[in-house]
């Protein structure tokens, strides 16, 4: 009997890269490659080797093109059976793996982020609300001026499940009491489109059924973009979607962040 085959977890950054003054990238001795392995193993999130019982993920690829549009990107692989079972997405800890790696590489200024969020090989998490609610409380008392107008697309690929659910999908989000992300409306606008993409073969690709929202978020940060992927996560858990999504978030035309907000 053959194992179940690894999930793919992807992150994408678009925007600009400046690298820092002192820091050359065609002689540095590390890369994104090498700072998010030692990153992830300092913290306890790397599998190493990457079957073994410990560890959230396996590092595939990664890459930082601060010329590029696209200024880096991360993959990792997921065992399909982790050892205990968590339930849960290790979404969170991977964003902030990246935003760590990032602040080494250089000063971001974000613009879109892309990430393909992973199927959950269990059952259903029971009452994720007290969970989210209590991670929410990171986002507490921040400025006024930190809430972002942003639109976010939720993609199915090749597969119809999105559509067909959203709205239940976007009344679960509605119901849900929080801070973080509100104001939620649907919009006909076009989907977003962010371009160098995920591999097709790594979920249901190519982008096909989605669904794009418009909505308020208390910061515009990877720590914040994290928090709403594990919500979407979450979400399309209690609708019985088990299969690999594509978020891609983006700032509103008329909305602003500063420079170095990771």
């Amino acid at each position: 009997m053959t194992s179940a085959p690894d999930i793919t977890l992807y992150v994408a950054l678009y925007g600009e890269l400046t690298p820092h003054p002192w820091r050359d990238p065609s002689t540095a001795a590390s890369d994104a490659y090498s700072l998010f392995v030692a990153r992830s193993s300092a913290m306890g999130w790397l599998r190493d080797p990457p079957h073994d019982g410990c560890g959230l993920w396996g590092m595939n690829d990664a890459a930082y093109e601060p010329t590029a549009t696209r200024v880096a990107w991360f993959q990792a692989s997921l065992p399909a059976h982790p050892s205990p079972p968590s339930g849960t997405s290790p979404v969170q800890p991977f964003l902030a793996c990246v935003r760590d790696v990032v602040t080494r590489l250089g000063t971001l200024h974000l613009e879109a982020a892309q990430i393909l969020l992973p199927p959950n090989p269990h059952e259903r998490t029971p009452r994720p609300e007290a969970r989210l609610l209590q991670e929410a409380g990171w986002f507490t008392d921040l400025s006024p001026q930190a809430k972002t107008t942003i639109r976010l697309t939720l993609d199915s690929g090749q597969n119809p499940a999105i559509p067909s659910t959203a709205p239940h999908l976007l009344a679960w989000l509605r119901d849900l009491k929080q801070d973080v992300l509100t104001d939620l409306s649907l919009t006909h606008d076009d989907p977003i489109t962010l371009r160098p993409t995920i591999t097709d073969a790594l979920w249901h690709g190519p982008a096909h059924q989605h669904i794009t929202l418009n909505a308020t978020l208390a910061e515009w940060s990877l720590d914040a973009i994290a928090w709403l992927a594990t919500l979407l996560t979450y979400a399309i858990q209690q609708h019985n979607i088990n299969a690999p999504l594509l978020l891609s978030t983006a700032l509103n035309p008329d909305s602003t962040t500063p420079t170095g907000n990771p």
